[in-house]
């Protein structure tokens, strides 16, 4: 019997990495002899940050049937229960941790978890969603640099990540491996693997599509924006490419889908105005003011280019039993990203058959194939991703070609990699 450690987010909080981790672990626990233990944060950030990190709208059990345990005991915020998330894992004397990396502030509690896991000789992975963080501050390398050296190996999604690790760690002699090659015996292993498909969102075959569309006031054509709205993502560019679109027909919609990242608490609280005086200070002195998103309001596009009447917007988190509905009122994905890892929202959009529209940056040429399975702008022009996205109507994607993309990305075959390097 195998014991594996699913160290990351676990399924009480929202966002990709908490819907990434909690799918690694239940395809680990699909696999014959293999025990699970998801190893959460309580609290996964410094007490300043002022965001709502759990899920508090999603109703059903994402561990259901499954003999996965979750344990809760990282606080970023208190030292003592660093070594006591250490003790844990060393007491459960796992043949692997997997530690989900995507975020490089983790890095102060992280690389103490680290590295008292590899002296008590602790069989550690991380799974790299990035090494150049994509919001790059003064401090993210150092951090990076400093946690992700404690390990005896690595998991990326794409080519670029590993571009970007082997020039960090140029003393590692890192040795990259794919599915089916034999662990190499010297140097550091490095599994090159993708960003599975989501088992956890499904088609509803019998949703009522066209009277959701109806209800909601979406043309013909509708273009979706899903997931939390951050400056890297492009959703500026977005809405002025769509407004060159709506120029030309009269029949498209934009539909954008996702909770304001900096706006979850509440405002009128003393808490939220003292995190936030705080978070700023911080900000400014380890942030170039360029890259500091909390003043990053795409939304007011829609105003100043009078597109009310093309445009629907929810901006909230969206419970788990309610995405399909919005992926399948949809005709594409829109993913005009400044700078791309490999997409959870990507990774949905083949569960649903929806083509992808992308910029041609990082990762996203790499599982894009314009003309097969989507269409790829050039960064940061909308006048080109206007183009893709009339395209995309003129000469449309068949969904059976967005499905097959997808068939070599599974969970349960992704899992079957991890263990075996």
């Amino acid at each position: 019997m195998k014991r594996i450690v699913a160290f990351g987010p676990g399924p009480q909080f929202k966002g990709g990495i908490a819907n990434y981790n909690t799918s690694l672990a239940r395809a680990l626990d699909r696999m014959d002899d293999v025990e699970v233990h998801i190893v959460s944060w309580i609290q996964q950030y410094p007490a300043i940050v002022p965001r709502d990190f759990l899920d508090r709208k999603s109703r059903g059990d994402k561990l259901g049937g499954t003999g996965i345990r979750v344990h809760y005991l990282l606080d970023y915020n208190r030292p003592g229960t660093w070594k006591k998330t250490v003790r844990f894992i060393r007491d459960l004397d796992p043949d692997r941790v997997i530690i989900q990396w995507a975020i490089a502030i983790q890095g102060i509690p992280l690389r103490y978890v680290a590295r008292k896991l590899m002296q008590a000789n602790v069989n550690l992975f991380f799974d790299l969603h990035f090494v150049i963080q994509k919001e790059n501050s003064r401090i993210d390398r150092w951090l990076t640099r400093r946690c992700i050296r404690y390990s005896d190996g690595y998991i990326t999604h794409s080519m670029n990540t590993f571009g970007e690790l082997n020039s960090f760690f140029p003393e590692k002699n890192l040795r990259l491996i794919f599915p089916g090659d034999t662990r190499p015996e010297t140097g550091t292993p490095v599994m090159k693997l993708y960003h599975p498909v989501y088992d956890m969102f499904r088609k509803d075959e019998s949703f009522d599509v066209e009277g959701f569309r109806s209800a909601m006031g979406l043309k013909t054509h509708v273009f979706l924006f899903f997931g939390f709205i951050r400056k890297y993502k492009g959703l500026h560019n977005a809405i002025e490419a769509f407004r060159l679109v709506a120029r030309k027909r009269d029949d498209v919609s934009l539909l954008i889908v996702g909770e304001l990242f900096w706006d979850t608490l509440d405002e009128k609280k003393f808490s939220t105005r003292l995190k936030r005086i705080l978070f700023g200070l911080a900000k400014k002195l380890f942030l170039r003011a360029k890259d500091d998103e909390r003043e990053y309001r795409p939304l007011d596009l829609i105003d100043k280019y009078g597109l009310q009447d093309r445009v629907v917007t929810i901006t909230e988190f969206v419970p788990d039993e309610e995405v399909y509905k919005y992926f399948q009122a949809s005709d594409a994905i829109l993913l005009f990203y400044l700078k791309a890892t490999p997409s959870g929202v990507e990774s949905m959009a083949y569960n649903f058959g929806l083509p992808i529209l992308a910029t041609d940056v990082d990762h996203f040429p790499e599982t894009i194939k314009p003309g097969f399975n989507g269409y790829l702008a050039r960064p940061d022009d909308p006048e080109s991703m206007a183009e893709m996205m009339i395209k995309s109507i003129e000469s449309p994607i068949p969904p059976e070609n967005v499905y097959a993309t997808s068939e070599e990305m599974s969970w349960d075959r992704y899992a079957s990699a991890v263990l075996k390097v």
